[in-house]
């Protein structure tokens, strides 16, 4: 059932800092676990010090990486992160490291908000085209992901349970 949207008010998007490490830290495992985590045979990861502290570290990377938070009614809901791509490592590819959308604000634009952010500077970090990986068989994330014009180029990892999308920007 689609969530209505009319009448909302649509998501602040700002630059991720450090303190917000902890709550990305609970929207990334509260999404995995919603998302995928039946999939991967583990919907049970928990927020832990040392994830927290990951995020510390990833948070405050210099460009090339950039990381958003969306905000909705004062709530953080959401984030993204883009930089080059690790997986093949390559500086000229550019990657979508995450979209996370904590699970009760899912439908309601806060991850079309933050790809919007993500693909827009995608491109003005000069990229010609970008990857993200996802799990095989997540179909609600594929079908977003796909709606945005990513495309299945059939990269795999980790024996294909994960799965290679590539957009072109050209």
């Amino acid at each position: 059932m689609k969530k209505r949207t009319k009448g909302r008010i649509p998501p602040t998007i700002r630059s991720a800092t450090f303190a917000d490490a902890e709550i990305v830290a609970r929207i990334y495992i509260d999404s995995w676990n919603a998302g995928f985590g039946a999939l991967l045979s583990r919907a049970d990861r928990t927020v832990t010090p040392a994830l927290v502290e990951r995020w510390r570290h990833d948070l405050i990377q210099p460009v090339p990486r950039r990381w958003w938070v969306a905000e909705n009614s004062g709530t953080t809901a959401g984030i993204a992160g883009i930089g080059p791509s690790r997986d093949p490592v390559d500086e000229r590819l550019g990657e979508l490291d995450t979209v996370a959308v904590d699970p009760s604000h899912w439908r309601t634009g806060i991850g079309k908000a933050l790809m919007s952010v993500a693909l827009r500077y995608l491109v003005a970090d000069g990229y010609d085209e970008a990857i993200v990986w996802t799990v095989e068989g997540y179909e609600r994330g594929i079908a977003f992901y796909e709606a945005f014009g990513w495309r299945r180029d059939g990269g795999v990892r980790d024996d294909g349970r994960h799965i290679r999308l590539r957009r072109d920007f050209t």
